[in-house]
């Protein structure tokens, strides 16, 4: 008997990962290519339809083993699979992703938003066990998030659910955020807001610090320098942990969820993090949900976002 499997892609401005995954969540084969952004992404469904038919000759696999094709996109999805914006992709408003690859392939194909196949990822293979009612939060350049309630994806009436990077938690002198609004999670608790923590209270001070030794420095230099006691770091760290644990206070007193996972290259901080993350998160929370809803590192790095896309596929069949 030939084994199903599940085409999944996790479609980025710059790179696209594609996976072959069973039915059990294991990945087969991965790989990934440069995403084609130029003439307004017009090239981008056509190879990734290419890549899939090339690697499933390489591999000597059938076409009709696969059940379909799993993709996670950055953008706001209607129910019909047409992307309402992309701008990292160069596509036009409104862009009917799902019916162009399904008209490629042959196959069927189901999409969602890349943070939310993140979530999904979490939830079926990673951090979440198994858990139905999931907030994944993922701190990278910007901060994206994905909410699951009863095994679903919640999508909100445009799709935008989940923006937890969009959380105002600086109510008064907030940074500028990319969205225009001022104080938004994002600019604190991202990889760039660290650094611009640290970087304003480099300025605020005269105080040594082993920051001032450097001409630039990352979110993972202030990190580093917290653990070795540095004070003006270990405030930008305390500062971007006490505006996350408020923030993820709110998604918990809200929704409850059995987990709250935090993914993302901020989230390589490690155990210092979560747990400052954790001890704001308590003072913050409901009681009742301080004592149910856990918080965990993620698990499955960057391969999140194709078995949370595979999962698509596979969520599909089993209700057949």
């Amino acid at each position: 008997m030939r084994t199903s499997l599940i085409a999944a892609v996790d479609l980025g401005g710059t790179m696209t990962k594609i996976a072959f995954i069973n039915m059990h969540g294991d990945i087969v084969v991965s790989w990934q290519v440069p995403t084609d952004v130029s003439d307004h992404g017009k090239r981008i469904i056509t190879n990734i339809a290419q890549e899939i038919k090339k690697k499933l000759l390489e591999l000597s696999i059938s076409k009709d083993q696969l059940l379909g094709v799993g993709v996670g996109a950055p953008g706001p999805f209607s129910e019909t699979g047409v992307m309402y914006t992309a701008v990292n992709l160069g596509w036009e408003n409104d862009y009917p992703l799902k019916a162009l690859l399904e008209q490629e392939l042959g196959l069927p194909v189901r999409v969602e938003n890349d943070a939310n196949c993140a979530a999904l990822g979490e939830m079926w293979k990673g951090a979440g066990g198994g858990a139905k009612n999931l907030v994944c939060v993922t701190l990278g350049t910007g901060v994206g998030g994905g909410v699951i309630a009863n095994g679903q994806i919640v999508r909100g009436a445009y799709g935008a659910a989940g923006e937890i990077g969009h959380m105002t938690v600086m109510t008064e002198n907030g940074f500028i955020c990319n969205c225009e609004k001022s104080g938004c999670l994002e600019t604190v608790a991202s990889a760039t807001g660290v650094v611009r923590l640290a970087s304003q209270q480099l300025e605020a001070t005269s105080k040594a610090s082993l920051l001032r030794t450097k001409q630039s420095f990352s979110a993972k230099d202030v990190f580093e320098a917290a653990k070795m006691g540095d004070e003006i770091a270990t405030f930008a760290v305390d500062r971007c942990s006490s505006y996350l644990g408020l923030a993820l206070s709110h998604l918990g007193n809200t929704l409850n969820p059995d987990v709250i996972v935090i993914g993302g290259g901020v989230s390589k901080a490690g155990e210092p993090l979560l747990q400052a993350v954790r001890r704001k998160f308590n003072e913050f929370a409901f009681t009742p949900v301080r004592n149910s809803t856990r918080i965990d590192l993620a698990t499955l790095g960057n391969e999140a976002g194709v078995i949370g896309a595979a999962w698509l596929i596979k969520q599909n069949n089993d209700l057949v």
